[in-house]
C-alpha cells in the first residue's frame, strides 16, 4: 500500500511494501530510496527533488500511518474536497482555471465534513445544484509554496450526480474561466493539459 504525494508532477510514494509499480519505479536512475523516517532522511529528499533530474522519491516503513505522519509534519498541511460530478449522460463536469483543466475542489471550512464542503465547493464554482452524492472515490496529495511557507493538500473527492438542465456558472472570483461537460470518449483532451492528481483520480473514477 502507498500514498503519492505530488511536487508540481513530480511523485513521492509513502509506502509500506515494495510492489511491482514501487519496483519498476526504484529502476530509474534518478529515482531517490529513503528506509527511515527521520527528518533529516526526509529534508534531504526533499533537497533533491527541486534538482531537474529528479525522477520520484520512495520511503518505506512497515507503519504507513507513522511514516505519512512523519512526513506531514513537514509541511502546513490543508484538507480539501471535489467531486467528479456527472450529470444525466454520464458526462463529467470539468473546469477550467489559471490555463488549466480541473476539477472543482475547494478547502473544508471549519464545521463541515468531507462532504457536505465536497458539494458547497462544487456549486459555488459551478452553479449546480441538486446534488447526489453517490461515493467516496480516493484521496489525492499535493504540495505547493505560498507566503514563505510549504503546504501539503489531501483532497477528498467524491463521485456525484445532477439531475435536469443545469445552467453552468464559473466562480471568476476563483479563475474559473470556463465550465465544460465531456463524454468519457472525449477527455483525454483535457487530460493532457490538467495536473497529475488530476489524471491520477480520473483514472481511479475509472476503474470504479
Amino acid at each position: 500500500m502507498y500514498i503519492k504525494i505530488y511536487f508540481d508532477d513530480k511523485p513521492v510514494y509513502l509506502c509500506n511494501e515494495i510492489d511491482q509499480e514501487i519496483q519498476e519505479i526504484l529502476h530509474h536512475p534518478e529515482a531517490i530510496f529513503i528506509d527511515e523516517i527521520s527528518s533529516p532522511a526526509i529534508n534531504s529528499l526533499l533537497h533533491e527533488i527541486k534538482k531537474e533530474t529528479f525522477h520520484a522519491g520512495v520511503l518505506i516503513h512497515s507503519n504507513l500511518e507513522e511514516l505519512k505522519k512523519v512526513f506531514f509534519k513537514q509541511f502546513d498541511t490543508i484538507e480539501a474536497a471535489g467531486g467528479i460530478v456527472q450529470n444525466d449522460q454520464h458526462q463529467i463536469l470539468f473546469i477550467f482555471r489559471l490555463n488549466k483543466w480541473d476539477l472543482p475542489k475547494g478547502k473544508v471550512e471549519k464545521g463541515e465534513n468531507y462532504e457536505q464542503a465536497a458539494i458547497r465547493e462544487v456549486e459555488e464554482e459551478t452553479g449546480v445544484s441538486n446534488l447526489h452524492l453517490k461515493n467516496k472515490i480516493s484521496c489525492t496529495y499535493h504540495t505547493y509554496s505560498a507566503f514563505g511557507k510549504n503546504f501539503l493538500k489531501t483532497t477528498h473527492w467524491f463521485h456525484m450526480n445532477c439531475k435536469g438542465t443545469q445552467t453552468l456558472v464559473p466562480q471568476i472570483e476563483e479563475n474559473i474561466t470556463e465550465l465544460k461537460w465531456l463524454n468519457l470518449n472525449e477527455i483525454d483532451i483535457p487530460l493532457e493539459n490538467t495536473y497529475a492528481s488530476i489524471r491520477d483520480i480520473i483514472e481511479i473514477f475509472r476503474k470504479i
